[in-house]
């Protein structure tokens, strides 16, 4: 068991280690999943999608024009296969992890899209990722047009007008939309959004140590990122895992500047303080 923790973590390592510009989407969502599934065969699952995608090239023809090859994406993906949104379990952490989305055909936002946008990129149709708050987006490019698209709503496609109401139903109209909504999302930073998801759900579910893997890969991402060694260290604390923890805590008082939870996590260094030189 630990052997495969690790082997997971090495293998999401050296696909973390890859520029934006070659990190591959696909291959970096499945495995996220190599240590929750020692099992998983991410090649079967790449082929999988590679199916996916012949058959939407077959079913597109010639009209290659966005609108006949959305029609066919639609089809295949929605029609065909049965994705859908999980709106009854929409925090079980399977929805996260692409081969359950694939093997289950169901999702949430952001799994639903890295499939849409890799079975799109596949028959070279670029769409790209929205860091869109509450709930992830996709859109496709031409020239000055813009298409935004819901993945989660069976490929509907989705007005100005949609995404503030998309707003008002998650923030209950405290939110109003910016720009900065609509901008498009690395590939680094989508798989990113997906380890954050996880984090959460392990944290509520107290699954610290599945939480402390998510926060590892976030970091292998955003090395140095001082909240996520923040977290790192608490979730060492309900690990037991005191000295580390205490590394932690003092790295992220040290490296950021008047933090609002400044005094608390003083207290835990205190404590911890205490702890380790007592077992020392």
């Amino acid at each position: 068991m630990i052997f495969d923790a690790l082997k997971a973590l090495e293998t999401f390592s050296e696909i973390a280690s890859l520029e934006d510009s070659v990190f591959p989407l696909d291959r970096a969502a499945l495995s996220l999943g190599l240590e929750e599934y020692p099992g998983l065969d991410v090649e079967d699952y790449l082929r999988r999608l590679d199916t996916l995608a012949a058959r939407v090239d077959v079913l597109t023809g010639r009209d290659r024009s966005f609108a006949s090859v959305l029609n066919s994406m639609n089809e295949v993906l929605f029609v065909q296969e049965g994705l859908k949104g999980n709106k009854e379990d929409y925090y079980d952490p399977r929805n996260s992890f692409l081969n359950e989305v694939l093997d289950r055909k169901i999702g949430i936002p952001i799994s639903l899209s890295v499939v849409f946008m890799e079975v799109a990129r596949r028959i070279a149709c670029p769409i790209e990722g929205l860091g869109f708050p509450g709930h992830f987006l996709v859109k496709h490019t031409e020239g000055n047009l813009e298409t935004l698209i819901d993945v989660f709503n069976r490929g509907k496609i989705v007005s100005l007008d949609n995404c503030q109401e998309l707003l008002d139903e998650i923030y209950g109209g405290s939110v109003s939309i910016q720009p900065s909504f609509l901008q498009s999302m690395g590939k680094k930073a989508i798989v990113s959004r997906m380890l954050f998801n996880l984090k959460a759900i392990y944290y509520q579910r107290e699954e610290y140590y599945k939480a402390l893997a998510m926060v590892e890969r976030i970091l292998l991402l955003n090395p140095g990122m001082a909240t996520e060694i923040r977290d790192r260290g608490l979730l060492f604390m309900q690990t037991s895992m005191f000295s580390r923890a205490l590394s932690d805590l003092e790295y992220y008082l040290s490296n950021t500047t008047a933090p609002e939870d400044g005094p608390s996590i003083e207290r835990h260094i205190k404590t911890l303080r205490g702890i380790v030189v007592g077992h020392n």
